[in-house]
């Protein structure tokens, strides 16, 4: 073509000088009556001699000449074009897999543009192409260079019609590869507006919040569980009374109401893939459910995931929550008493636990706290069913030692053991060994206690590892991610639930490791990573029950090294944590509280008896704590659905000459 074009723009002149001749020509026949001339002036030629005979055979020559290498050219580049097409798609039709229509269609479309871009081979002899086979406009090369993919495709494969950005991907990328007989496979979203890391309760409680506000949301919760979000308080409360065998399997419980519901907030249809995540056309909540998130890039707002894998956001919260802690003593004395011993958080230690409580004798719980109590409580009542001995050891002198007044602990010691718990107080641990298939655990004024089984419920250590490589502060003190008053611990990176150390503008800096507080912290910053701006002044309460008939609700700093002062009266049936979900339709208590404050309390009518500080029996009363004389913990015992009021006392932070008179608004003494 190249050589054709260099002759043509030599003879161009001549051939325009013969086509003028011609021109005139045939103009003058025109007037003679078609009668040609047999000679023509010399002045009218440009070269030559007269005539013009010689160039007019010269332009027919040329043109000629044209027009046959032209088609020359066309014929040779038609066929080429027909050869590679019918070799391309005879490739295709011969590969295992079924390709998407759409895609088909694209791959042939391509695949006739390529050959457009690339260099005309030399023909050989074949058969012409079809007359209607189309000739394209050549795109640029590049954009059709095919792209290898060596990403493997992860086990849950599937085909999806592409997108039209995925469409105008090269065909080599939206292909299987030769013998690969599986489909292609969707991949882990590379950014998400909003990630959440944690698939706890503040968790769920922020995507819910998030979507609240931005009903196009696209988030991303990543958890190292392999379930979604669920709710922690069965594990150690109803879950153990369940009837159902199969209650480790469905996961399905009876509230102290009758009420069945299941401890997870949402079904798995709730959510999307997260594959989907990035062409969810209305957004929605993916959980990405067995990764654990091992490096956080906050300047260049990505983390890194335990397989390699990087994801960017625009809004990030941190809900890593805590790992239960363990005794040292346990940690030093081998990989045998590990395997008898279980820290209890998750789903898989509630069905571990259940498990070994119906295959063994005895089962010792070290730990004298709520988690402690209640599962010394739930197991208690099972002993009498399984022939099974439960034992729980603490340091303190009685149950909730650190919380509980010393008589209300005592008392409460007192109910455990009513409950089939032997009870050994004042138990500090030297040390523990395994033998003969035994655990024998060695108390420091030199009591022995042999058991099958340990449960060390000894608190909780905040998981604070992303601290480091993201250069977050942590709090010295109280442990956690230090925040400011909208939860934030920088500019795009909010922190709630058991992981947050935030400022209590009543008590202090705080961190706090209860349901109430990872709903509230949860919701408030997801409201806040959509732009609310508002600070968390919340008193989160907390609640714990021992059966069904016993419970109580707390707010603020409940601990027994304060001066405390307790009001109780005579309890009635209604009194019990059974009652009180009847009545709010709930066991998870902390759903049927709002932020609503009492602004008018009214107070009961029938007069209250004195102070009482030693009693037999505590059927229901209210328990202040005191700091420099003002009310900075309240404990509700029997006592549901007052929280507003408790709530408002402490925010007013008064002072309160008679403290008998302040447990009135809580109505104690109406039957």
């Amino acid at each position: 073509m190249l050589k054709c074009r260099t002759v043509w723009k030599k003879l161009a002149p001549l051939a325009r000088s013969s086509s003028t001749v011609c021109r005139q020509n045939v103009r003058r026949a025109g007037l003679n009556g078609g009668r040609i001339p047999t000679c023509v002036p010399a002045a009218h030629m440009s070269t030559g001699p007269a005539g013009g005979g010689r160039e007019n055979q010269l332009y027919i020559l040329l043109v000629g000449a044209t027009c046959v290498g032209g088609g020359v050219y066309a014929y040779q580049t038609i066929k080429g074009d027909g050869q590679r097409y019918q070799d391309r798609i005879d490739e295709i039709s011969s590969r295992p897999s079924k390709q998407q229509p759409s895609a088909l269609i694209q791959l042939e479309s391509t695949a006739v543009e390529a050959t457009e871009t690339e260099a005309v081979p030399e023909p050989e002899p074949q058969a012409a192409p079809s007359p209607e086979e189309p000739s394209p406009p050549a795109p640029d090369a590049e954009a059709l260079a095919p792209v290898e993919t060596t990403e493997p495709p992860p086990a849950d494969e599937s085909v999806v019609e592409a997108s039209p950005e995925e469409a105008a991907e090269p065909p080599a990328a939206a292909v299987v590869e030769e013998g690969d007989s599986s489909p292609a496979s969707l991949k882990l979203p590379s950014h998400t507006p909003y990630l959440l890391i944690g698939g706890g309760t503040a968790s769920f409680a922020a995507a819910r919040s998030i979507r609240a506000r931005d009903p196009g949301a696209k988030v991303l919760i990543v958890t190292d569980e392999p379930v979604p979000p669920y709710m922690r308080p069965p594990l150690s409360k109803e879950l153990w009374f369940s009837d159902d065998p199969s209650v480790t399997e469905t996961l399905r419980f009876k509230q102290w109401n009758g009420k069945e519901r299941s401890i997870y907030f949402q079904p798995p249809s709730f959510y999307i893939n997260a594959e989907e995540l990035d062409g969810a056309e209305n957004g929605g909540v993916a959980v990405l459910t067995g990764r654990t998130v091992v490096h956080m890039d906050v300047r260049g707002n990505k983390i890194k995931l335990d397989d390699d894998t990087e994801i960017s956001y625009d809004k990030c919260l941190i809900a890593t929550g805590g790992a239960p802690r363990n005794l040292q003593v346990i940690e030093r004395a081998g990989e045998e008493v590990m395997k008898k011993t279980t820290l209890f958080r998750k789903v898989e230690d509630f069905k571990s636990l259940d498990k070994v409580s119906r295959n063994v004798k005895s089962i010792t719980i070290i730990g004298g706290g709520f988690l402690g109590s209640e599962l010394a409580c739930a197991l208690g009542r099972r002993s009498t069913e399984c022939d099974l001995e439960v034992i729980q050891m603490f340091p303190e002198k009685g149950n909730m030692g650190k919380v509980l007044p010393e008589y209300l602990s005592n008392w409460t010691t007192e109910k455990v053991k009513r409950e089939g718990v032997k009870v050994i107080s004042e138990a500090l641990v030297k040390s523990v060994v395994c033998k003969d298939d035994k655990l024998e655990i060695q108390l420091k004024d030199g009591r022995l206690v042999k058991t099958d089984h340990i449960v060390a419920a000894v608190g909780l250590e905040p998981n604070v590892d992303l601290a480091k490589s993201a250069g977050l502060e942590v709090d010295s003190d109280f442990g956690g991610f230090r925040v400011n008053a909208e939860l934030q611990a920088r500019s795009n990176i909010w922190v709630a639930g058991d992981a947050a150390c935030f400022y209590d503008i009543r008590l202090g800096r705080r961190r706090v490791e209860h349901h109430d507080h990872a709903v509230v912290s949860g919701r408030l910053a997801g409201e806040n990573m959509t732009g609310a701006n508002k600070p968390y002044w919340h008193q989160s309460m907390f609640w714990s029950d021992l059966g069904p008939d016993v419970g109580y609700e707390a707010i603020g700093i409940v601990d027994s090294s304060l001066p405390t002062v307790g009001v109780f009266a005579k309890a009635t049936a209604k009194d019990t944590p059974k009652a009180a979900t009847e009545q709010s339709g709930t066991g998870i208590r902390s759903e049927s509280e709002t932020e609503d404050t009492a602004t008018s309390p009214v107070a009961s009518s029938t007069s209250a008896p004195a102070l009482v500080q030693q009693k037999d029996e505590y059927g229901k009363g209210v328990i202040f704590y005191l700091r420099d004389k003002v009310v900075v913990g309240i404990i509700l015992w029997n006592v549901f659905n007052r929280m507003p009021i408790a709530r408002k006392i402490i925010k007013d932070g008064e002072e309160h000459a008679d403290l008998n008179e302040v447990a009135k608004l809580f109505n104690i003494h109406d039957d």
